[in-house]
């Protein structure tokens, strides 16, 4: 009688992705700071929506269709691993607009808000 026992390998798990995959900064685009890969959408972009804003992942999902969600999520990460950093290039972008403002003032031109839901004003063809 055989007692030998054949045994197979278990199968290999396809790889995860990591945050890496999902976030680059390239010199040249956007000014070099991190984005979810293959957008020109910030990771404090995300954080400002998400965090500040208040929208879910979903939601964030629902205006930027060609994200994914593990993209979102991969910026917050992202985002809570280099929070000082990021908050910094916040500071630093608000403080060039106050700077330019005041620098320029005949070049600022006031654009009314948007408001979703409004009757349009174009008249019907």
């Amino acid at each position: 009688m055989d007692t030998h026992t054949t045994t197979t390998a278990p199968p290999t798990a396809p790889p995860v992705a990591s945050i890496a995959e999902h976030i680059v900064a390239t010199p040249g685009t956007c000014g070099g700071k991190p984005r979810i890969a293959g957008t020109r959408i910030r990771v404090q972009d995300i954080y400002v929506w998400h965090e500040l804003q208040g929208q879910s992942a979903e939601e964030i999902l629902t205006h930027f269709p060609h994200l994914t969600l593990a993209g979102i999520y991969a910026a917050l990460a992202y985002f809570w691993d280099h929070r000082d950093a990021i908050r910094k290039d916040i500071a630093d972008d608000e403080a060039f607009v106050e700077a330019f403002k005041r620098d320029h003032p005949d070049k600022i031109v006031v654009v009314p808000p948007v408001t979703h839901g409004a009757p349009d004003t174009l008249p019907p063809r």
